[in-house]
Formats: C-alpha cells, sequence, structure tokens
C-alpha cells in the first residue's frame, strides 16, 4: 500500500462530525471504510455508473470480498478530509481499489478493497461488458494501473 498519492483517479470531500468520532476525540476506525465506500460509490457516478440503475436495469451488484485498511494517523472533529480512489483492475467478476483517505497532504489510511460482481440472489457473475469497456477506459488512462494482484 504504498501508493503515490499524486495521482488520483477520483476525489471525494467530507467533513468529519462529532458522530463520527469516538470518546478520545478521533475517527473510529470503522467510519474510514464507510468513507471509502462513499467515495467508490462516487467514483463510479462519476464514470456514469448509478448503482441503484444498475441493480434493477441489470440485477448487478458489487460486495466487498476484501479490505485491508492501513490506519496512519488519525482524524478529529471537524477536519476537512479527502478520499482519493484509483480503480486498480476490472475483470471476470472482481474489481480493485486503492483508496488513500487524506487530509491536506497528510494520508491518514490507504485501502485495498476487492469487490465481487454479483447477481440480486446473491451469486457470483461477470461484470457487463459495458461497465468492463467504462473499467477499461479508465484503466488505459491510468499511469497507475496493474492487473489483478
Amino acid at each position: 500500500m504504498n501508493a503515490p498519492v499524486n495521482i488520483p483517479e477520483h476525489r471525494f470531500d467530507l467533513r468529519i462530525y462529532y458522530e463520527d468520532t469516538d470518546h478520545g476525540g478521533v475517527v473510529y476506525y470503522a467510519n474510514y471504510l464507510k468513507y471509502m465506500e462513499r467515495a467508490r460509490t462516487e467514483y463510479m457516478r462519476n464514470h456514469g455508473i448509478e448503482l441503484d440503475r444498475l441493480q434493477h436495469d441489470d440485477g448487478v451488484l458489487f460486495a466487498v470480498t476484501e479490505a485491508h485498511v492501513h490506519y496512519r494517523r488519525p482524524a478529529r472533529f471537524n477536519d476537512a478530509l479527502h478520499v482519493l480512489s484509483q480503480l486498480s483492475y476490472a475483470h471476470g467478476a472482481r474489481l480493485g481499489f486503492r483508496q488513500i483517505v487524506m487530509r491536506d497532504n497528510d494520508v491518514l489510511a490507504e485501502g485495498e478493497i476487492k469487490l465481487a460482481c454479483m447477481d440480486t440472489q446473491g451469486r457470483a457473475r461477470r461484470i457487463p461488458q459495458a461497465l468492463l469497456n467504462t473499467f477499461g477506459q479508465t484503466l488505459s488512462g491510468n499511469a497507475t494501473a496493474r492487473k489483478k494482484p
């Protein structure tokens, strides 16, 4: 997870509220996963993919199968953060994202998130070709894209 932070694919901005913090006044660790989820949803939206329409029209859902997060520094109440999201691979029934949560230029957390494409009954299925085409354009324009590890 030693990803360069100077070439993000998508940036999602957020603010930390009291509800995000624990008794010690820092962001509760699980909330970083929520921020990454929101950022991935906005990444998709930014590429013309509305997840509710995808489910309704094509019967396709994405579910997280693995999440590896390295926490480096805490965020605190009222911090302005941003999440950088970069698609690292898309093939078969799998997607992979690299995500970095930052405050200004400080890396707070880094994540490697793996997702599976599923039908509405929860069975794995191949990512529809139209989505792969969209993801392929993203990956070909991404200087750090790589095959699935």
